[in-house]
């Protein structure tokens, strides 16, 4: 190439600097082949790196053409592309062009920068072969032990599933950096070989944040909270990926209440979070179910000029909104990002919707979707479906099961079918639930045995029930509700010899019942009540007075207690002293005591609504002109005036 030196090169270059279009970059271009500097190899490499690194929109697909144009290309800029295509969705091209690479190129100097990225390349393609070539390759060269080249290995091995190739590489390595140790740690933890990463974590001569806070990750997604709360706890120069690895690992491990402490902790010493610390806190406070914290976390992002479209914050405030009880404010969320919704936004909003039983709403939510050209995908439909499950829109939720395969050729999981087997077994079409059940292409799971399980104690199909919850039992032995509902069978049969053989099972198998809780937030404070008292037992008695009140009250107004919700083998009068006991009707009580008139109350139950309480909380509305609004373990029930949402059908 020529020579070319002055004012058109330092021009050319200078522009290229300030661009940000396409049509800009064509411009430069133009000018470039006019001034001939397109023969000059180092303006040629600045117009390919911008191409390939700028972000402009096909900026790669118009750097191949550039090359294409290249008589020589020197080492380097097949580097540029090598790297851009890697880290694209062509990482195919990018393995091609290296090989092109070896063929065209006389000297060999220089290919070493590309080998990091085709072995990138070849583990994203989960390419063993491809990888083992390059290896092979590299094995003759004097860059086998670059630790560049030998932390690709590394990572590409993991990648495609190969674990004794990386350690096999690990070990014959003469010398490690910091990098590697960490390749090795974050591949054992991506295959869950915590053990073994934990290990090499303990030998590590020098760890960095990177370690530390790769193994805070993986103990939070193993399961292994108090393991990773020892490792944040010994780390001493945190960043805010050290205190998001934490947070996470507490909303993971259904530790609400902590993440949100940790995020306040994180805050008052000064570190500003990031996205994914955001969305991780959100999500805490939508399993705890009470709004006031997540009013305080929206503030917080709307003040600190957070764009609520980066990083999925605003799907996780949709979701968190809906999951409090307050779908107008999740709404009003979707409302805000307009102009910029992702498919999580849309996700959100419809499953939102679907929770609280607004079918046809979800299904209009929908139709804005396809209006915009956004095609749906599997959370979408999973979303549909259980907004027509939960709304008892039968028709619709057919449709839509029939909608994602022939049109938008979704193939549906188990979890799809699943929602449409609990749909039609809740809306009584047994023998059509079943029929899917049973010619399903794949092997249905413990939530499709169950929702027939269900559907045959609420419609009163023993038989079919009985088998459902023995399969469900085979499935998951670990599941409590499973034997609670085949030993509500034996009770409703009058079965008590059944029953006790069922609950000896549960002992002998060391399966023990989830016990019912619901809790109510009172003045900036969560309040847990248990069956008969209240976690903070200073306010039992008081709260037990209150229901006796309001019992007698319900029953001059015609209420008469649903014994049959009562499955244990004792006397009417007990069984009544034994509803009122219900854990929803303890917080209750508590906040009719608490919350000031004009007030909804929120109540947050783990298990599901039992039919007495449900008839209670309806009757309590109209007497007491209260809204009540209840989440339990399945759905959201809005009670006001004697009526509730989900018209019965939950």
């Amino acid at each position: 190439m020529e020579a070319v030196t002055g004012p058109p090169l330092l021009l050319a270059i200078s522009t290229l600097e300030r661009c940000k279009t396409m049509p800009e970059l064509r411009q430069i271009h133009a000018q470039i082949i006019k001034t001939n500097l397109v023969s000059h190899t180092f303006t040629v490499s600045k117009l390919i790196s911008f191409c390939c690194f700028s972000g402009v929109s096909g900026g790669l697909n118009y750097a191949v053409s550039v090359f294409r144009r290249i008589q020589n290309p020197n080492p380097f800029i097949y580097f540029m592309l090598i790297k851009s295509l890697s880290e694209s969705s062509r990482p195919l091209d990018s393995i091609t062009l290296y090989a092109h690479m070896l063929t065209r190129l006389e000297d060999w100097k220089g290919v070493e920068f590309s080998l990091p990225s085709v072995i990138t390349a070849c583990g994203r393609l989960n390419g063993l072969e491809e990888g083992k070539q390059v290896h092979g390759q590299i094995l003759k060269t004097q860059f086998v032990f670059d630790p560049f080249v030998a932390n690709s290995m590394i990572r590409m091995y993991f990648e495609v599933g190969e674990d004794d190739f990386a350690r096999r590489m690990f070990d014959k390595m003469p010398e490690r950096d910091v990098i590697t140790w960490n390749s090795m740690i974050t591949g054992y933890l991506r295959v869950r070989e915590i053990e073994l990463a934990r290990r090499l974590f303990d030998m590590m001569p020098e760890k960095d944040l990177v370690s530390y806070n790769a193994m805070i990750d993986g103990y939070g997604k193993s399961g292994k909270c108090e393991l990773a709360e020892e490792i944040f706890g010994v780390t001493i120069r945190k960043d805010v990926k050290t205190w998001t690895s934490m947070i996470s690992a507490y909303v993971l491990n259904y530790q609400p209440r902590k993440a949100l402490d940790m995020f306040r902790e994180m805050l008052s010493v000064g570190v500003n979070p990031d996205g994914p610390a955001l969305v991780s806190v959100i999500s805490a406070i939508a399993d705890l179910g009470f709004v006031e914290e997540g009013k305080w976390i929206h503030t917080y992002v709307s003040s600190s000029g957070i764009e609520m479209n980066s990083g999925f914050i605003g799907s996780a405030l949709i979701d968190m909104y809906a999951k409090c009880g307050h779908i107008e404010n999740a709404y009003q969320v979707f409302r805000i990002i307009s102009q910029n919704r992702n498919i999580g936004d849309w996700n959100s909003m419809i499953s939102g919707l679907a929770i609280h039983g607004l079918g046809d709403e979800s299904l209009e939510i929908f139709h804005d979707m396809e209006k915009m050209g956004i095609d749906p995908d599997e959370i979408t439909f999973l979303g549909l479906l259980k907004a027509c499950s939960h709304g008892g829109l039968v028709d619709d939720g057919k449709f839509c099961f029939k909608l994602m395969q022939e049109k938008y050729r979704i193939v549906p999981q188990v979890q799809h079918y699943g929602c449409i087997i609990d749909l039609l077994s809740r809306a009584g079409h047994l023998e059509d639930a079943l029929r899917i059940l049973w010619n399903m292409p794949i092997e249905p799971d413990v939530l499709a045995w169950k929702a027939i399980l269900s559907a045959s104690v609420k419609h009163g199909n023993i038989k079919i029930g009985e088998a459902a919850a023995l399969r469900a039992i085979e499935l998951a032995p670990e599941d409590s509700s499973c034997y609670v509902l085949l030993s509500n069978i034996y009770a409703k049969m009058g079965r008590w010899d059944d029953v006790a053989k069922v609950r000896l099972m549960m002992k002998q198998k060391r399966v023990r019942k989830v016990p019912g809780c619901s809790s109510i937030l009172v003045k900036g404070k969560v309040h847990v009540f248990l069956a008969g008292k209240a976690v903070d037992e200073k306010c039992t008695d008081e709260v037990l007075f209150k229901i006796e009140g309001i019992v007698s009250q319900l029953k001059l107004e015609g209420y008469k207690p649903d014994l049959t919700q009562v499955l244990l083998d004792v006397e009417e009068e007990g069984k009544e002293c034994l509803l009122s006991l219900h854990s929803e009707k303890m917080a209750l009580a508590f906040g009719l005591i608490n919350i000031k008139n004009d007030a909804p109350i929120y109540i947050v139950k783990n298990l599901r609504v039992c039919c007495d309480c449900h008839s209670f909380i309806k009757l309590v509305s109209k007497v007491y002109n209260r809204k009540f609004v209840v989440r339990d373990q399945n759905r959201f029930h809005h009670f006001e005036n004697g009526f509730c949402s989900c018209k019965d059908s939950w």
